[in-house]
C-alpha cells in the first residue's frame, strides 16, 4: 500500500524561506561588508570600483534606454492621472510595513504609531491604499528602511556600488535591500503565486521609471552622468538617514588652518622710538 503524498510538506516547501546553508553564507557576507562600512561625504564617496561600476551604469543606461524608457513612455500616455495617483498611493501602502518595522529600530516610536495608523487606514477605508485616506486626516507619510536604520545606529556607507538592473547602492543599502525583503507582504505568497508577486514588482517598477520621465533631460545635460548620479545618490540618501537634515560633511579642512598662531594674533608691538 503506497503512502499518500503529504500535501501539506509540499505546500510548505514552496515557501520563500532561505534554506539553512545560503542564509548562513549571507549572514556572514552580510557582517563582512558592515566590517567595510565607512563614512565617506558624498561629494568624495569611497569609489574603488568605479571602473567596474562605470561599466554596469552604463549597461543599465542602455538596458533604460532601449527597454524600460519606452515602456514607462507607454505607461505614462495610456494611464489617466488619477489612475497613476492611485498606483503611487497603492505602492507607498504596501511599503508601510517596511517603515513601521524601521520606525521602531530607530527608537521613533511616536512616528512608528502614526504610521500604523496610517497603513490600517489606507489599507480599509482606503481600498486597499488606492486612495491616500490617511494624508486628509494629519497623518504623514514617512519612508524608512533598514539601510537607513543601519545609517541612524552610526554605520557608515561603505562603498559605492552601482548594481546590474537595480542602478546605485553601497554596502549599507545593499545590506538594507537584505534587511528589508521579508519586511514586503509579497514575500509570503506561496509558491503558486510567484506570478502575482513578480506582476507587482514589474508595475511598481514601470511606475516608478515613469515617474522619472520629468528628470531625464536634466540627466542628459550632464557632462558625466555616472558621477551626477553616485552624488545624487549620495546625498539624498545622507538626508533621509538624518530625515533632512545631514550634518555639515567633513571636507578635510582643519580648522587650525583657519587660525592665526599665536604669535601671528597680533602685530609684534614695535620698540618705542628713540629720543634725540
Amino acid at each position: 500500500m503506497n503512502p499518500q503524498p503529504n500535501h501539506s510538506l509540499k505546500h510548505r516547501s514552496k515557501q520563500r524561506w532561505p534554506r539553512p546553508m545560503p542564509a548562513l553564507l549571507l549572514t556572514t557576507m552580510m557582517m563582512a561588508m558592515l566590517g567595510g562600512c565607512a563614512h565617506h561625504p558624498a561629494d568624495d564617496p569611497a569609489d574603488p570600483l568605479e571602473s567596474v561600476n562605470r561599466v554596469v551604469f552604463n549597461v543599465n543606461d542602455k538596458a533604460d534606454h532601449y527597454v524600460l524608457r519606452p515602456v514607462a513612455k507607454g505607461y505614462d500616455y495610456v494611464m489617466p492621472d488619477l489612475a497613476r495617483q492611485g498606483v503611487n498611493h497603492f505602492f507607498d501602502n504596501l511599503a508601510e510595513p517596511r517603515t513601521i518595522f524601521n520606525d521602531v529600530l530607530q527608537a521613533k516610536f511616536k512616528q512608528g504609531a502614526s504610521d500604523l495608523g496610517r497603513f490600517l487606514l489606507n489599507t480599509t477605508v482606503g481600498l486597499g491604499g488606492l486612495i491616500d485616506v490617511a494624508s486628509d486626516s494629519g497623518l504623514a507619510h514617512h519612508d524608512e528602511d533598514f539601510g537607513q536604520t543601519l545609517g541612524y545606529w552610526g554605520v557608515g556607507e561603505g562603498w559605492y556600488l552601482v548594481i546590474p538592473l537595480l542602478g546605485p547602492s553601497d554596502n549599507r543599502d545593499l545590506i538594507g535591500r537584505a534587511g528589508d525583503w521579508p519586511l514586503a507582504p509579497t514575500f509570503y505568497l506561496d509558491g503558486d503565486h510567484d506570478w502575482l508577486a513578480y506582476g507587482l514588482q514589474g508595475v511598481n517598477l514601470i511606475n516608478f521609471r515613469a515617474n522619472l520621465l520629468s528628470s531625464d533631460n536634466l540627466l542628459n545635460q550632464q557632462f558625466d552622468k555616472y558621477l551626477f548620479v553616485r552624488t545624487a545618490y549620495l546625498q539624498r540618501r545622507q538626508a533621509l538617514v538624518y530625515d533632512g537634515n545631514p550634518p555639515p560633511e567633513d571636507l578635510g579642512i582643519d580648522d587650525s588652518d583657519d587660525v592665526p598662531s599665536a604669535s601671528a594674533k597680533a602685530p609684534a608691538a614695535s620698540a618705542p622710538a628713540q629720543k634725540k
